[in-house]
């Protein structure tokens, strides 16, 4: 029995890809930005299909997305969440995850979630191009291969 298998590619080309950004730990989110920004433009995305939204903190996220996402092929979400004393941190996380996975399925357009929730403002800044690497980077890679996907598989209907 033979069994065709889909998969998406890293070509960017000609892709429209929007990336919102939240203001809040912008040391963090402008460093993830970048690394997103740079593996998009290496992967063959033109800077002018490339829109970037910035918006005041990770809550303020999905709102954008939603507004974004019919003009795109995918969506990157950059975010950073730093654990403090309140619970505060458990209700942002949750709201912006929980935001983005709604808008994804309510919109039928990936959305890569960059959205760093790290216990220490040491780990946000190990994963936004420290010693674990860049997760925008990765995002970026996330986005392209399921706008492709999804490319095969609306082809395919």
């Amino acid at each position: 029995m033979s069994y065709k298998t889909l998969a998406g590619s890293l070509d960017g080309t000609g892709l429209r890809i929007g990336v919102v950004v939240s203001r809040f730990n912008e040391f963090i989110t402008e460093a993830l930005q970048k690394g997103a920004l740079d593996t998009l433009r290496k992967y063959g995305c033109a800077a002018n299909d490339i829109t970037v939204v910035k918006v005041p903190g990770a809550w303020e996220l999905p709102i954008a997305a939603k507004a974004l996402a019919p003009q795109c092929d995918a969506v990157i979400a950059i975010g950073a969440v730093v654990r403090g004393d309140t619970p505060h941190f458990d209700y942002v996380a949750a709201g912006a995850s929980n935001g983005l996975s709604n808008v994804s399925l309510q919109t039928n357009v990936p959305i890569a979630f960059c959205v760093l929730t790290t216990n220490d403002m040491q780990q946000a800044m190990d994963r936004a191009g420290g010693k674990a690497g860049n997760k925008g980077s990765e995002a970026a890679e996330v986005a392209i291969e399921l706008a492709n996907l999804l490319r095969q598989l609306k082809d395919r209907s």
